[in-house]
């Protein structure tokens, strides 16, 4: 197989990686994907980060067992914490979500106070601020961040609006509100499943920024500056290996993909 014409693989802890995935679909529709959800071992935020560069290695090996010409590390907490690990391990262009997004960021923030919210892992890593503050160079900012940890596993159980839904988003979001932000990254790839939600509850003036967009055009230049952008192709299918629970994965992740997802291939890595 032509190198340009390998697959581009796509990893996240569960679920929350499809909505990268289906924004990757849109940008780039004649590339071949593979998705891998490590939903037996999901959530990563509450993970030590020797955990979570472990488990992110093991990922990136077998998907280069799969050839893929390149990786999105569709996931913030991986991104946080085990991007750089992967980036001196394996031979191939490896992209995550937390620079594109902090970019998105900075271009639509006017005040320079920026909210973020994501797992505990990722607030910890404090990658975020250190991120956008070497992007910000001599422009003044402050970020504000916010673990969210409830937010995943309502996501991942379906409860993405309704009063369970408000009740826990209002009571994480009001410290927030007092910082008076106007821009708030969902700095977790499950979070935009809860955007309606979250926009009823935020201020309106608040930007929300989902960096599966801005990841997905990222991915776009890298596969041009590397010479790996497919030449010839159709729109296929994805393929989607998980850890756990194929059928419930295949039922939710229509969700978040907003396509039918058909063969889901369960692989146990213990």
């Amino acid at each position: 197989m032509r190198k340009n014409n390998r697959p581009i693989g796509v990893f996240d802890s569960g679920l929350g990686g499809l909505t990268v995935l289906r924004q990757l679909r849109r940008i780039l529709p004649r590339e071949r994907f593979i998705y891998f959800g490590d939903t037996a071992r999901v959530p990563y935020g509450s993970k030590s980060p020797e955990t979570v560069r472990r488990y992110s290695a093991e990922i990136v090996r077998f998907l280069v067992k799969k050839n893929v010409k390149m990786v999105v590390v569709a996931c913030n907490t991986s991104s946080a914490l085990a991007l750089k690990d992967l980036k001196e391990k394996f031979p191939i262009p490896i992209c995550g979500v937390v620079e594109p997004g902090a970019a998105l960021a900075l271009r639509k923030s006017i005040s320079g106070r920026i909210g973020i919210i994501g797992t505990e892992a990722t607030i910890k890593s404090q990658i975020y601020p250190i991120t956008l503050k070497a992007l910000a160079g001599d422009r003044p900012i402050e970020v504000f961040g916010l673990a969210t940890p409830l937010l995943v596993p309502l996501v991942e159980e379906g409860i993405t609006a309704g009063p369970i839904a408000n009740l826990i988003i209002k009571n994480y979001l009001g410290h927030l509100w007092r910082m008076e932000i106007d821009v708030l990254i969902l700095g977790c790839t499950h979070y935009p499943l809860l955007k309606n939600t979250i926009r009823k509850i935020l201020d309106k003036n608040i930007v929300l920024v989902d960096s599966a967009l801005a990841v997905a055009e990222k991915v776009k230049d890298i596969l041009a500056k590397n010479n790996l952008a497919i030449e010839h192709g159709r729109k296929l299918s994805p393929e989607f290996y998980v850890t756990d629970s194929s059928e419930k994965f295949r039922q939710l992740g229509q969700r978040f993909l907003r396509e039918k997802i058909s063969d889901v291939h369960l692989i146990k890595f213990l």
